[in-house]
């Protein structure tokens, strides 16, 4: 059944097409491929063993980035039904978000951002694009999972404009051109709230499964007592373990419904009549209220208190960012280590440049394909980008050193 799509909706049927023009093929809308392309790639899977707070071994009861990417789409196409947003953007884009992480969460992120600083250092947003667009490995016709125009925007800047961003971002931007300086879909700002609503609540649920602290302890934020509240008076006397979930279904579900309602009021103030409205928004128009966001800012230290600072936690991180270093050291140094088909595309030791011909360099259409497969007119944003125009020069600064399919550790 066709979703009865709200005016500032992003329409599949007005997509910008894709990078590499392919035809219409199936019954699927372009973002329900895009969905798709990303579940069944390389790097959606290892995210399987990639975690946020703990560790992999310390057992299967707690979140890895797959569980959360899941829970986040979970939330999305909720929020997006109920605005009458696109909801396979949205999800295609909560599933992709975390797609650039290195293992062991910001530890991980921070360890390999001090390896690679000579490089321009490391940011997982820009690794999240640069995934999509040229690690994966599975077409006969291209680098990357081809995905459409507005995926890609979403994916760019779902956390808002970017005022300075990376150099991988910015070189990609060149070739295909993302509109970088203003919002992005309400699609994508939805799968980003969605996003602090599962990490919080799923931090939560985690930390007390951990022992880090008790739900008792965590009921003295007034977001989590009312909830915890509610909880007991219609089941009084539950299991301890039920009680956690039923608190935490509860404080996800408050806070859908202040997304929901916030949002309402501001697209009402705006009167967007459609996408583009949306996107030249001075403000985004997916966001909590004030007192949601308060109340959220207050899950937020807690949990940075009593569980990311945790000395248990921070042993783990130490070691883990070692470990991270370590192996970046020794394989950055010594190519040599790596599989075949890696070390094929790897540089010199300790050389920040890939291998020659190591790189198939992208080469965009004048006239990028709409969602039927029909060519899609010219547009002004396109103007400076001639026929064959490369991501990656070679006249140009060479692209931090990156294993084949992502990143290695």
């Amino acid at each position: 059944m066709p979703q009865d799509r709200a005016p500032w909706a992003v329409r599949p049927e007005d997509s910008r097409g894709r990078l590499h023009p392919e035809p219409g093929g199936d019954a699927r809308s372009p973002f329900q491929r895009d969905r798709d392309r990303i579940i069944h790639s390389r790097a959606f899977r290892r995210l399987q063993y990639k975690t946020q707070v703990f560790v992999f071994h310390e057992g299967d009861y707690f979140r890895t980035r797959l569980t959360h990417s899941i829970e986040v789409a979970q939330i999305a196409r909720s929020i997006a039904r109920r605005l009458r947003l696109d909801e396979d953007l949205a999800e295609a884009l909560a599933l992709a978000h975390d797609l650039g992480h290195p293992p062991f969460g910001h530890a991980g992120e921070e360890a390999l951002d001090s390896q690679m600083r000579p490089y321009g250092g490391f940011d997982h947003n820009a690794q999240s694009l640069k995934v999509v667009t040229l690690l994966e490995h599975r077409y006969a016709a291209f680098d990357g999972l081809n995905l459409t125009w507005e995926t890609l925007e979403g994916l760019a800047k779902h956390n808002g404009p970017l005022r300075r961003p990376s150099r991988d971002i910015v070189e990609y931007d060149r070739l295909h051109p993302l509109e970088l300086t203003s919002h992005a879909s309400a699609e994508a700002q939805v799968a980003a709230l969605s996003d602090d609503i599962a990490y919080n609540n799923h931090d939560l649920d985690d930390g007390i499964r951990a022992g880090l602290f008790t739900l008792e302890e965590a009921a003295a934020l007034p977001l989590i007592g009312e909830a915890y509240a509610e909880a007991r008076s219609h089941h009084p006397g539950l299991a301890p373990d039920r009680m956690v979930a039923e608190t935490v279904r509860r404080v996800i579900n408050v806070m859908v419904n202040d997304v929901v309602a916030e949002a309402g009021r501001r697209i009402a103030a705006l009167a967007p009549d459609s996408a583009a409205a949306i996107r030249a928004a001075g403000q985004p128009v997916i966001a909590f209220s004030d007192a949601m966001a308060e109340a959220n800012q207050g899950v937020r230290e807690f949990l940075f208190q009593r569980m990311y600072r945790h000395w248990r936690v921070n042993r783990a991180m130490q070691k883990s960012k070692r470990v991270s270093q370590l192996l970046f050291q020794m394989l950055h140094g010594g190519p040599q280590m790596l599989p075949d088909a890696w070390a094929a595309r790897a540089g010199e030791a300790g050389s920040p440049r890939l291998r020659p011909g190591g790189l198939r360099l992208y080469r965009r259409h004048d006239r990028p394909f709409r969602a039927g497969g029909a060519p899609a007119p010219d547009r002004p944003e396109h103007s400076g980008i001639g026929r064959g125009s490369l991501l990656f020069s070679r006249a140009s600064s060479p692209p931090p050193v990156v294993p084949p399919e992502g990143d290695l550790l």
